[in-house]
């Protein structure tokens, strides 16, 4: 599939976008452990989270849908999973591949996990290492390193203190869960602090954690309980909007509640930084499991955007906003460096080299560096024929470049934006008042 846009003289209005697509694969994972039921409000429907749900169903959950994005699932506990008959398919979801081997790796049964195409390629030594220190048996491709991957587990894992190596709330997810049937504590270090939706959640369906700075303890014993969990909207999602409306003329965009845990508004930091014009306004969405959640309505006017750093312990605060954040820094005046971001290569698609080189088709001046991007601002984009790689972020990203760009720009496979956000384009425009955007085979 592809997107036509054309660039926008206005982006205007309020909208809404689709649940956290972080929140909503622990909700479905943490309610598929827990006793009694779990009622989910907000989910995302997306490919990626309802790949979660699709697993949790093969694992013996009984899993209702009442509506759009609400969800019943009645857990059985934490001794309540069955052997899937058939192989789980993850698609292109990281998430429900690095979270379920956690899961999978204290149960008495095998289970074997692939994805497609792009998740095959991702790596998962990052998870299955500590795992197997846990105990866990786990197999596959280069050296268990790589999807389709086979898992037995065993009661009860040993204790572990893993320092990891990269701060990722999959991995810090994924150990942590095992460690729910460990025989002494479990706990995680990380070089930097990611996003904590985890230890704000386990905590509430009655897990015990103790955290200290970048360290957190899950101690084994506690019983997980159904919860209520009323999802914020995704602030990755946001992120075009904010970002399209910061660059854009006469734009003055309202995003109404996002969630915004201080983990994951890097982006609100940096446009901030940059000199956009940013408001909030506490919304107070959360409920039951998610009420430590805190939501806000976002507003952001067009700005005069300026060039600035971005580095450090930023950048896991931000790491998904990024193709996003560099199409705002094309049309900054001065230079914009993003820094200590070799994550990024890792995901859907490499997106230090995708970015570099799809928005250097559209006249951008971005140099890749090895972690991270130099990008030149103050150059008119200029409409082009791009191409996502099937990343979803990468899509979106292209298309909020196309409404900034002199002409038409194509963008191409594009598919992969039902991943997480399958109104992208009914939203996107409706903001513009007329179609600036249309789709064709």
């Amino acid at each position: 599939m592809r997107i036509h846009v054309t660039p926008v003289r206005r982006l205007r209005g309020e909208v809404t976008v689709p649940g956290d697509k972080s929140i909503s694969h622990r909700a479905a994972l943490f309610g598929a452990l827990a006793a009694g039921r779990t009622e989910i409000s907000g989910f995302l429907e997306g490919e990626d989270c309802l790949a979660t749900l699709k697993a949790v169903r093969a694992l013996g959950v009984e899993v209702i849908r009442k509506g759009a994005g609400h969800y019943l699932l009645d857990g059985g506990g934490l001794a309540a999973l069955v052997e899937p008959d058939d192989v789980i398919d993850c698609g292109n979801s990281g998430t429900t591949a690095r979270l379920l081997i956690g899961v999978l790796a204290a149960q008495p049964f095998w289970s074997v996990l692939t994805g497609d195409a792009s998740l095959r390629r991702r790596p998962m030594d990052r998870v299955s290492a500590p795992l197997r220190q846990m105990g866990a048996t786990v197999v596959g491709r280069q050296g268990g390193s790589r999807l389709p991957l086979a898992v037995t587990g065993t009661r009860p894992l040993r204790a572990l203190r893993f320092v990891s190596p990269v701060a990722s709330a999959q991995v810090k997810t994924a150990v942590l869960l095992a460690g729910l049937w460990a025989d002494g504590p479990v706990t995680v270090e990380e070089p930097a602090q990611s996003r904590d939706h985890t230890e704000r959640m386990l905590g509430a369906f009655g897990a015990h954690l103790s955290i200290a700075g970048r360290t957190v303890t899950l101690h084994p014993g506690g019983q997980l309980r159904g919860q209520a969990v009323s999802v914020p909207g995704d602030v990755s999602s946001a992120a075009f909007f904010l970002a399209a409306a910061a660059a854009g003329p006469d734009a003055a965009v309202t995003v109404k509640g996002v969630g915004v845990n201080p983990t994951r508004t890097g982006l609100l930091d940096v446009l901030a930084q940059m000199g956009a014009r940013i408001s909030r306004q506490e919304s107070g969405l959360g409920l039951g499991a998610t009420a430590a959640e805190p939501a806000a309505d976002l507003r952001v006017t067009s700005s005069a955007l300026r060039g600035t750093v971005v580095r450090g312990p930023l950048i896991p605060r931000l790491i998904d906003e990024i193709p996003a954040l560099a199409v705002t820094a094309c049309v900054a005046e001065g230079v914009t460096e993003i820094r200590d971001a070799a994550e990024l290569r890792v995901k859907e698609s490499d997106r230090i080299h995708a970015i570099a080189a799809e928005l250097g088709r559209m006249g951008a001046r971005v140099s890749e560096r090895a972690d991270g991007l130099q990008i030149h601002g103050g150059t008119r984009l200029r409409g082009a024929t791009v191409s996502s790689g099937g990343d979803h972020r990468m899509a979106m990203a292209l298309v909020v470049a196309g409404l900034l760009a002199d002409g038409e720009t194509v963008v191409e496979d594009t598919d992969c934006i039902a991943t997480s956000f399958p109104g992208f384009l009914d939203t996107l425009n409706a903001l513009a008042g007329a179609p600036c955007a249309r789709v064709s085979a």
